[in-house]
Order: C-alpha cells, then structure tokens, then sequence
C-alpha cells in the first residue's frame, strides 16, 4: 500500500496549485488525475499535448516533488484510504491528510432529440475538438447559459468551424449584466477581449434557446425559440449546457456536507465538515478558473499547516466568489426550460427511462427503485442533476464505486488485497 501525507484528488487549477503549495511547505504529495496530463477540463490537454497554462505550475510541482498518479480513478474512500484503478491495474492509497479538487461538470437537460449524434455538452464538443474531433468547415449551434457556452464558441471558431449562433437562455437585460461582471477583474478583462476577437461576425442572442434537435440518423437541425419567434437552423453539431454542477461524490462518500449549490461545504481555509479533509475549486461551488486557483493555494498551505501562507489569497478569492455568485445570478435558468421535453423524450439514457415513466414518482428514491433511472454508466449525475432542476428532487446518498472499475478493483475494496 502506497503511502502519501496529502493527497489531492484533481489536476485543474485548484488541485495544481494545492499540490505546489504543500509540497513546497515540505510535505510529501501525491497527486491523482483521471487524465494523462495535468489540467482538467479548463485547461485540458490537445492531442496530448500540455496546455500552456499549466507550464508554470507543473515545473514547480516537478521542483517541489510532487508524485503523479495519472490516467488514475478514485474509485472507493474511506477516513484512511482510497482504492483507485489505473489501466486496469488497482492500488490502495494510504491518506493522512486529503484535498478535493474533483471539479465539476455540465448540467444537460432533457429537449426533444437531445441523445441524437452529434448534440453534445458545450464542454463535451470542446473535449472532442481537443481530443483530435475535426471541426474544421463544420456547422455547430452553441446554446444553454454561462460563460463557458461563450469561451467553447470561441475556440470552436479558431478551429475552424463555422459557428452559426450562440443562444443565450437568459433573458437580454439579464445577459447584458452578468456580460458587464466578466469585466470584473484584470484576467477576466482580457478573456473577454479575446473572445470577442475570436466571435466577431458570429450571431449572438440572449433570450434564446432549443426547443428540439432533430434529424434522422444523426443531428441534422435544430428547433429555436426566441419570445414569440420559433425557428430551425440546420447544422452539423449542436454544443448545448446549462452551466456546471460540481463533482461532490467522492467528498459525500466520506461523510462531507454539502452546501446549497450541492458543493462540498468548506470553511474560510477550504476545510470541508470532516477532519483532514479539504476541498477546492469547483467542487464547492463553481466560481471560475481564478477563484480555483486561489481555493487550491489557501488548501495546499492550510493543509500543510501553513495559515500564516493561506491567508494572504483569502480576500481576493472571496472577491472572486462574489462576483461569480452574482453573474450565475443574472444567469439563472428559465422556467420554459423545465416544460421542453414530451414524454416519450428520454431522462435517464443510460437506462432508457423516458421522462413521462419518471416524473410520476415524487423522489429521486422512488424513480431509481422503480425505473432504474441513475443506475446506469453515469450513477445519475446527468440525470441526477436534471430531476433536481424539473422538479426538486434531492439526491440520494452516494455508493461506491462512484466511477465504472473493473471486478477486481471491486474485490480489492473488500478485501484489501490486489486481484
């Protein structure tokens, strides 16, 4: 069984820059990430090759002796140890002292036609195109709500396709506040510039969203709305999200409590409910890649023992945390949204549940018992995330594993010994 004094599940920003800071204060690292290279989502990889926002990160953690344990899954914790699967392959992880910077994902919701090929996450696309997806002289509609659906058009574009709109759910006067909090900070100020470079020529609406994705064998065109004007536009790709969630199970496994955007709950230090036990990033609340890197450094010195170091981030992280607060405020999700999809369009398609066979029960709870529903490759974390938005429905509590692993990983959690 290995042994690290912190461990910090997540290579994003936030679990980089906890990882540097308490390897820095002395103490022995070891980093986890499903990923073959440093990142995250935001700032993963293309074709395997390292994103330039990690450089100044990764050679400190390289000077600091941070041990990696890439293209690796949590799949099992309890307060003393972690089980988790690389290539096949199951190890235990002995933990003193643990950081969460597991991140977050997109909030999908069911529309008619939403499973065809070829309609994705916004996130989801940008992963492909990354991943080596040719866009180029491809037609994509880029909708949902946020930041995210604005800075995936963006790339999209410098990639060579051929972005036909960006439809922001949020109604104009709304959109235009939350556009004026992106210039809230220096960073921000030039993200923003550079997305509008990247976007000049490309149609913006706010007020505006998907009604249907349609098409035979694949994607073909999409339904819009508008107010009182309903439209189709024909393309190749839909990207549609309605901003993030975060990735709170592994934290639940262990007993932390959640807060009220369903993120692990944390203290001014990033110490979440339980002893040992920090969090960081998105996943207690999502705030943007800024107020993630401060969140990673306040845990990495706090869980090293270091206060004195942690507070000097404190007030601009919670500058940052307010401001992204009050954006996802002006961007709050419309209620036409929760009346989009028929009955027969589907909820959970992982298990085939269509949405009329769920919203008859009145629980999470009750749906999976009787439908299935979240039981499938995904344990409910797209659908999960969807019935909590239609109808206010509480999850319930996590089981391991929290990630698809292979038999042997299973056997090694209960009986402690590699099979």
């Amino acid at each position: 069984m290995a042994r690290a004094a912190i461990t910090v599940i997540g290579a994003g920003p936030a679990g980089l820059a906890a990882a540097v800071c308490a390897a820095e204060c002395g103490r022995r690292v070891v980093l986890v990430d499903e990923n073959p290279l440093p990142g995250g989502q935001i700032w993963r990889a293309k074709k395997n090759l390292p994103a330039i926002e990690t450089e100044p990160w990764r050679r400190r953690a390289q000077a600091a002796g941070v041990e990696w344990r890439t293209g690796c899954q949590a799949a099992q914790a309890t307060p003393e140890r972690l089980w988790l699967e690389s290539a096949g392959e199951a190890e235990t992880l002995a933990w003193e002292q643990l950081i969460l910077a597991t991140g977050a994902r997109e909030l999908l919701l069911p529309f008619p036609g939403w499973t065809l090929p070829n309609c994705c996450g916004a996130g989801g696309l940008q992963a492909l195109v990354k991943a080596g997806l040719a866009i180029a002289g491809q037609r994509v509609v880029v909708a949902g709500s946020g930041p995210l659906t604005l800075a995936v058009a963006a790339y999209l574009q410098q990639q060579g396709a051929r972005v036909l709109l960006v439809a922001e759910q949020a109604a104009p006067m709304q959109a235009a506040a939350a556009a004026l909090l992106l210039f809230s900070s220096p960073a921000r100020v030039r993200q923003a510039w550079r997305m509008r470079d990247a976007l000049r020529g490309v149609e913006i609406q706010a007020g505006c969203w998907v009604e249907a994705a349609e098409g035979a064998e694949r994607l073909q065109r999409v339904r819009l709305r508008r107010g009182r004007r309903r439209w189709s536009l024909e393309c190749d790709y839909l990207a549609c999200g309605f901003g993030l969630r975060p990735n709170s199970e592994l934290g639940q496994l262990l007993g932390c409590a959640l807060n009220a955007e369903a993120g692990l709950q944390v203290d001014r230090w990033q110490q979440t409910s339980v002893a040992r036990i920090w969090c960081a990033g998105d996943a207690s609340g999502v705030a943007g890649v800024e107020a993630a890197l401060l969140a990673g450094q306040i845990a990495g010195y706090a869980a090293a023992g270091r206060q004195d170091l942690a507070a000097a981030f404190i007030a601009r992280r919670d500058r940052q945390q307010r401001a992204s607060r009050r954006l996802l405020r002006r961007l709050a999700l419309r209620q036409e949204l929760r009346r989009l999809a028929a009955d027969d369009t589907w909820f959970c398609r992982c298990e085939d549940v269509p949405i009329g066979e769920a919203q008859a029960y009145a629980s999470w709870r009750e749906a999976k018992l009787q439908t299935r529903c979240g039981m499938g490759a995904c344990q409910g974390r797209i659908c999960g995330a969807a019935g909590r938005f239609l109808w206010g429905w509480e999850a319930a509590g996590v089981r391991p594993p929290i990630v698809p692993v292979r038999v042997g990983t299973l056997a090694l959690t209960e009986t402690g010994e590699a099979q």
